[in-house]
This record gives structure tokens, sequence and C-alpha cells, in this order.
């Protein structure tokens, strides 16, 4: 197996240099899409072949060669970008022979930029007819093999993007993940707490029972810990004056690894005056709710007999 990956990396090493040697920069880059797979699609996706035949904007896209089916003087590619996948078909008599011929040395996994016009190919399909293409960056080592995937444990850990390359649903998890914490941000800040940040090297490793990480701070001559949770400092500003704060911060904790506990992670933490935990409570009830409100567009538990006030007004 481990010959077989050096040899198909050493003739794409080939191809890269062929590009080279003929005025060519098979890492180009520089590239300027004006459209998403995923707007061709809602905007064509119920149109007929007849329909977008009249159809005369021309689309540019980017993104990575995920499959391809050659068939003489037509070739069919799969291209994905962050929105999502879409189909994209080479036509000698529209792209001329020499694009045709470029096209045929590109392999799965390069970064293509194409620009051409939507159709429906004979299946039915929702296809981008290519008018012009490029490499933008020459892939050397091929991607995972298609349909077993990349279902080892360890590389998938340890290689998260060559696992969002493969398993689109890794990179869909990483997505709602940003917006989970962008919402979080903006709910908090809707209730009148103040986003702030305080300090990752500490003096004194405190506010949780947890093993440090140790560092030394050479101008300063003196050891530092890494924080294992932000409490104290965030207390320390409602002495000083903020009734309420909240922090989404990085904690490190020297222990063990399992699926329950990471030494690096983010959490969030925030304090309020004039409140008592049942208020936090019942904040965090409807921070849930409204999260869930964004993914799903409803609630997907019941809190209960809980009544909830309205997300404008205070808890305090």
């Amino acid at each position: 197996m481990e010959t077989d990956t050096n040899r198909l990396i050493e003739l794409r090493r080939a191809k890269a240099q062929a590009v080279r040697e003929s005025g060519g920069n098979p890492y180009a880059n520089a590239y300027a899409p004006d459209a998403k797979t995923s707007e061709i699609r809602e905007l064509y996706h119920d149109k007929s072949a007849e329909e977008l035949a009249e159809v005369d904007r021309v689309f540019s896209l980017a993104g990575r060669l995920m499959a391809r089916r050659d068939f003489g003087n037509m070739a069919f590619l799969d291209l994905r970008d962050a929105s999502g996948r879409l189909q994209i078909v080479f036509n000698k008599k529209v792209t001329g022979p020499e694009l045709m011929k470029e096209c045929k040395g590109w392999d799965i996994g390069d970064i293509l930029g194409v620009a051409g016009t939507p159709i429906k190919t004979r299946t039915g399909e929702l296809s981008l007819q290519v008018t012009e293409a490029r490499l933008l960056t020459k892939s050397l080592r091929p991607l995972p093999e298609k349909w077993h995937g990349l279902t080892d444990v360890e590389t998938r850990y340890r290689q998260r993007y060559v696992d969002m390359t493969i398993n689109p649903d890794v990179r869909d998890v990483f997505a709602k993940r940003s917006l989970i914490v962008r919402r979080i941000r903006e709910f908090f800040v809707e209730h009148g707490y103040t986003e702030v940040e305080t300090p990752m090297m500490q003096p004194l490793a405190g506010g949780a029972m947890a093993r440090p990480f140790e560092t030394f701070h050479n101008a300063l001559d003196m050891p530092l810990f890494l924080r294992v949770a932000p409490e104290l400092y965030l207390k320390r500003l409602l002495v000083g004056g903020f009734e309420r704060v909240f922090e989404i911060n990085r904690n490190f904790r020297n222990e063990g690894i399992s699926v329950q506990h990471n030494p690096e992670f983010t959490m969030i933490e925030f304090y309020q005056a004039y409140a008592v935990h049942t208020d936090l409570m019942d904040l965090v009830e409807r921070l849930f709710e409204d999260l869930a409100v964004m993914l799903h567009g409803r609630p997907s538990c019941v809190w209960g007999t809980r009544k909830f006030p309205s997300p404008g007004r205070s808890n305090a």
C-alpha cells in the first residue's frame, strides 16, 4: 500500500513539473470565483434544459476535484467547494482540444478554477458547461479511496483536514459549531453581558481542581501556568463594577485524554451580579432553546413547566 502511494505521489510530482516546463504554475492559487455551487443549485435546480439554454450568465467557481468520468471527447467532473458539490462538464467542442487535453491530466484532489454556464445533462443532472478552466493547486498526495473513505479513527483525529475533505458531514459539524459559538456570543450580548478576555497565563492555577500545564516567563523570571479556568478573573471583574460578564475561552488541563476529556478545550463562563443560581439556570435553558430554534427551527426539548421571558427581557 505504501509503495502504491509513493508511486502515485511520484506521478503527480511529474505532472506538476510538466506544468512548470510548459510555462504554467501548478500552484497559481489566485482566483476570484463569483459564485458557489449551492447558488447555482438554488437558482436552477428546477429549471428544464430548454430554460437553461436561455441563461446567458457565466459563473466562475473554485473547488476541489472529487470524482471524474471520462468518455472520449467529454469528461464529467465533480467539483466541491465549501457549500456543496456540482458536476462540471468538459466538451471538446466547447472547450477546444487544448483545454480538453489539460483536463485529462488533472487528478482527484486537485483544486480548480472553472467558468461556464448551467445546463442539464441527458440524465437530467444540473451541471456547469465549462468554457474556461485552470489548475489552481496540484494535489501531490492521493485522497483516501472513495468507497471505503477514511475510517481509521486515529487518522481521522490526527488529520482532521483529510477527514473533512473526504467526509462532508464532519465539515458540517465544524460549520455548525461556528454558528453555535456566534449565536452564544450574540445571545449573551443581547442579555446585557459584556464579553471579556482574561489572562491565559496565570501565576496561580485556580478556579478548578485540575493539574495545570507549567511554563516559564523569561523576562519576568517567574513560573506561570496555563489557565485551567477563567473563574477567578471573571469574578474580579464583578468586584470591579461589571454586572454581567462572559468569556468564551480556551482552557488547559494536564490530564488524561478520552472521549469525555481533552487537555485543551473551549468553554463559556458567565457571571451576573444581583442574581442567584436559579436565575442563571433559567438563562442557560433559554440559551439552549434559542440554539435549538436556530439549528432546527423549533425547540428540540420541552423545558418542563418553566415560563421563559422574551429574549430581550432581563431576568435580574
